[in-house]
């Protein structure tokens, strides 16, 4: 795979001189918080803030993932990079890439992914632990923006894999409110129609506990494009969060 840098964020990352793999692979910056060290290797996360942009660079080394197209392993960058674009490709609001790499060398199989941070935006779980003081107005509006995100990932046939308040990010627009996803590695197609949407959907309502019955109906409203399903769909959700409780 040849480095991607994108257009938007090439000029600044030259004049800094970070528009190539092994510069973004020496910088010296802080991670923001502990190592990954599963799957026999270490992946890190730094802020780089280039003066009028910011973004989090991503580093890791011998930290693979395994399938059929890749049996020996290649970098979870790769296939975050891959639904990346994919996201983008299909309108689906995410997090962007400025600059993606790997290299190989004896031993070693290292991956660079820069993505520019979402300064202005919070995570659904900030606006979650403050729920009960947030206008009605200001609720409504996040749970129909929430419902329409959900909804314009599954009509493009994609599954999250990680739909958490953790990795939807909000931020206000006058009286709505825009999203995007992060946390992208484990997308894959949508393959089982509505059991899937429901896996899908139901770790968001399980984990988003601030939220009554008024609320998932907003939502669903929002999902389901104001159709009569409601209620079915609070059904079925209720079930299967019963089904995976029970199995713990």
């Amino acid at each position: 795979m040849r480095d991607f840098i994108a257009v938007e964020d090439r000029a600044l990352l030259e004049r800094h001189g970070l528009a190539d793999f092994d510069a973004l692979w020496a910088l010296k910056l802080e991670a923001v918080d502990e190592p990954n060290t599963e799957r026999g290797g270490w992946s890190s996360v730094y802020r780089l803030d280039l003066g009028e942009a910011a973004y989090y660079l991503k580093r890791q080394s011998n930290h693979l993932t395994r399938d059929l197209a890749h049996p020996f392993g290649e970098p979870t960058f790769a296939r975050e990079f891959r639904n990346i674009q994919r996201y983008r490709r299909l309108a689906i609001p995410a997090l962007e890439a400025a600059f993606y790499g790997q290299r190989r060398q004896p031993g070693e199989h290292r991956a660079v992914l820069l993505t520019r941070a979402l300064d202005g935006w919070r995570d659904l779980d900030w606006y979650l632990d403050q729920w009960a003081q947030l206008p009605d107005a200001q609720r409504t509006a996040i749970l129909e923006a929430c419902g329409d995100l959900a909804r314009r990932l599954h009509q493009a046939g994609q599954m999250h894999g990680c739909f958490y308040p953790k990795h939807i990010f909000l931020r206000a627009t006058g009286a709505a409110f825009e999203t995007r996803l992060i946390d992208l590695e484990k997308t894959r197609p949508l393959l089982l129609g509505r059991r899937d949407r429901l896996k899908d959907l139901e770790p968001l309502l399980r984990r988003a506990r601030a939220w009554g019955d008024v609320e998932l109906r907003r939502l669903l409203g929002a999902y389901l494009g104001g159709t009569g399903e409601v209620h079915d769909w609070l059904r079925r959700l209720a079930r299967r969060r019963r089904d995976k409780e029970a199995r713990r």
